[in-house]
């Protein structure tokens, strides 16, 4: 069976779901191959916890468990049916786990053998046609705003990685792409009592959507609630103005 050849990229996000609490781990790194036309199908095992926390999200005594029952699952389908893992979610004290997969294959029977072991947790399947894997795309993926601050979280740790003292502000630079001049300009004014500076200014004529780039930067802390808060700022301002913001990199720090 044809297996799913990419690099995983697990992160983990909140969302609510029908106004509950609810937790989503995805496979970030599918986003680079996915939809896969081999696997057009999308499996949904839903697992009844039997000692939810009160909100309906997984208490640690289950935690371990409900891991072990996925790990298990994933092992199972996608050696007997080639199913890729793609997430799952932790809502209204349901673990509902999702795989992509092709032809049906006896998946019934291979999450029956697997759920046999675990007795005391009914669960209940369901399989769809989803070939443009519209479950993943439009729900077990982040949202932008949740996506940059994974990717703040990312840079941040990376940081720390490397002995950075967060608590040491410094420069931070920004990138920022318009699709006009005129648009640039207008961001620029918006920001003129916010203590950026402007480092440059320039077009890319290899650039079509968005050719007018802007290079800004100020002294900022970069632990992950400084950061983030500097960057959504400067994000949903770029967007007020037809722009799109591309990141932001800085020193280490020690």
């Amino acid at each position: 069976m044809e297996q799913t050849a990419h690099e995983p990229d697990w992160e983990f996000h909140f969302r609510s779901v029908d106004s509950k609490p609810g937790s989503i781990a995805v496979d970030l790194g599918l986003a680079k191959v996915a939809p896969l036309a081999h696997q057009p199908n999308l499996l949904k095992v839903s697992i009844q916890m039997t000692n939810p926390r009160p909100d309906g999200l997984s208490s640690l005594q289950e935690t371990i468990l409900l891991q072990n029952i996925e790990d298990d699952l994933e092992d199972a389908l996608g050696q007997k049916c080639g199913a890729t893992y793609a997430g799952r979610l932790t809502c209204g004290g349901h673990r509902k786990v999702y795989f992509y997969l092709g032809e049906p294959n006896g998946y019934a029977e291979h999450v029956q053998e697997v759920m046999q072991q675990y007795n005391s947790h009914a669960y209940t399947l369901k399989l769809i046609p989803d070939k443009d894997w519209n479950r993943y795309f439009n729900f077990l993926y982040p949202e932008p705003e949740q996506l940059q601050s994974i990717q703040n979280r990312k840079v941040v740790e990376e940081l720390e990685s490397n002995g950075d003292d967060l608590s040491k502000a410094r420069q931070v630079d920004h990138w920022i792409y318009f699709k006009t001049e005129a648009d640039r300009a207008a961001f620029l004014q918006s920001i003129a009592k916010e203590n950026y500076s402007l480092v440059t200014s320039d077009y890319l004529a290899s650039s079509e959507d968005y050719p007018h780039r802007l290079h800004i930067s100020r002294t900022d802390k970069v632990d992950h609630q400084s950061i983030d808060k500097a960057v959504m700022y400067l994000r949903r301002l770029a967007q007020r103005h037809n722009g799109d913001y591309d990141g932001w990199e800085t020193s280490i720090e020690v």
